[in-house]
């Protein structure tokens, strides 16, 4: 049987699913609401064979994203991409989004192909979301210094050992990531949105919240800049700050023609 790889590029909002990767056995014993396991179901009622379909990373439950890369190999090689988008978000259910299918070379790994993965972190300062955007936003009373912010954050580049933001149960062999930039911008359309931003080329379990709480904690604090270098090189993560809730936090993009890094 001729099998077709395909990779689709996916968005859904993470409320309320127990994070991305399929857990069959997590709720003492019955299977819990997954990204993956949706999208496996999805396949198997369009394809009508089991398929495992392989995500470029893992996010947390409440964790969003807004494109999410991953692949599958399809039995059926007469399907055109396009088909897969319109029938798959047919099937799926309104918080899960296809948005693009492609065929890609049979060696093709969404997770071991990726380059870099880049997150982006919402926080709504001062006034309160609108109640339609509370399930993506951090809400926080005050507006922080954003220039003492990015200062704070412009030692976030190059290889760093990051395992002062690394949760308790990590299971990484190595807390060295290769980070290619982190910074903080204000929303053009909204004056009190703040996004964070970073890209790496992969993340410890829970470190884009612990790296984004320990900062916006420090700036509320009007912490020198030297603070959050301190607390990054004491590699403790007792030393940082709290971690950041998960529903401002979107995988943004995932890119695979970038330098391939293992570190």
């Amino acid at each position: 049987m001729k099998m077709t790889n395909i990779l689709l590029t996916v968005s859904y909002d993470g409320t309320d699913f127990c994070g991305w990767q399929r857990q069959d056995k997590s709720d003492n014993g019955s299977p819990v609401r997954t990204v993956q396991g949706e999208i496996e179901n999805a396949l198997f009622k369009m394809l009508k064979v089991p398929v495992k379909l392989s995500g470029s990373g893992r996010t947390d439950s409440g964790v969003h994203a807004a494109g999410q890369a991953a692949n599958f190999e399809s039995p059926i090689d007469t399907i055109p991409c396009e088909n897969y988008v319109r029938a798959l978000n047919g099937i799926l259910p309104q918080d899960i989004r296809i948005l693009k299918a492609r065929k890609v070379e049979k060696d093709f790994s969404s997770r071991f192909c990726a380059t870099s993965r880049l997150y982006r972190y919402f926080i709504q300062t001062k006034n309160p979301p609108f109640a339609s955007e509370s399930r993506y936003r951090w809400f926080i009373s005050f507006r922080p210094e954003i220039d003492l912010l990015n200062e704070m954050c412009s030692c976030l580049r190059g290889e760093i050992d990051c395992a002062s933001f690394a949760a308790s149960g990590d299971s990484s062999l190595s807390t060295k990531r290769y980070i290619d930039n982190a910074f903080f911008f204000w929303n053009k359309e909204n004056p009190d949105l703040l996004v964070f931003q970073i890209e790496a080329n992969a993340f410890l379990w829970k470190m884009v919240r612990s790296i984004t709480g320990t900062l916006i904690q420090l700036a509320q604090k009007k912490c020198s800049p030297d603070e959050f270098k301190k607390i990054l090189e004491s590699r403790d993560r007792t030393k940082a700050g709290i971690t950041a809730p998960p529903t401002g936090l979107f995988l943004w993009e995932v890119k695979f023609d970038g330098i391939r890094r293992h570190v």
